[in-house]
């Protein structure tokens, strides 16, 4: 059994539970981890609140980003082993996963090996900020060698993510906050 957060109406946080679940063996392509640390998102907040990208099927599970150390590899699954530690990243669908758990089987190829100078804390808490900042500075504007970009809340965790970006790419930042 694993204790999970699901939710079963759309709502603030006072829809969330904590269940008892029997969790399955990984399918084919999965792998099964034993969750140490969970990122908290707005994207999370949006999708129990109705307000996503996609809506819950219910009883729906929750959560993107997670740290841990992986319990079991489904078929066909390679390059990961029992113990490897990992971080989980959003790339995947939360009407069918969810990592807001003490165990979840998750996709492999939405899991990367922890570096081993990241604690399983802020593992769990890197990715969203960063595949948000990059997605819309790198992949849609093409930010690039000496661009200069605008930074609107620059203390928010995508905004520090941007500003690392911008410098990483060799574009100029400029942050206004108020």
């Amino acid at each position: 059994m694993s204790r999970v957060v699901r939710f079963d109406a759309y709502g603030g946080p006072e829809v969330l539970r904590i269940e008892d679940e029997q969790l399955p063996a990984p399918a084919a392509g999965e792998l099964q981890l034993r969750i140490e640390a969970i990122g908290l998102n707005r994207a999370e907040a949006a999708f129990r609140s109705g307000h996503y990208l996609e809506s819950a099927q219910f009883p729906s599970r929750l959560g993107y980003e997670a740290s841990g150390i992986v319990e079991a590899v489904g078929d066909g699954v390679s390059g990961f082993k029992v113990g490897d530690a990992i971080c989980v990243i959003p790339a995947f669908s939360m009407t069918r996963y969810g990592v807001y758990a003490e165990r979840a089987n998750v996709p492999a190829d939405a899991v990367l090996h922890r570096p081993p100078e990241l604690s399983a804390e802020s593992a769990a808490a890197l990715w969203m900020a960063y595949l948000t900042a990059w997605g819309a500075l790198v992949d849609i504007a093409a930010l690039g060698q000496g661009d200069h970009v605008v930074i609107t809340a620059p203390s928010s965790s995508v905004g520090l993510a941007a500003i690392q970006i911008a410098n990483s790419v060799g574009a100029t930042p400029i942050a206004v906050t108020r």
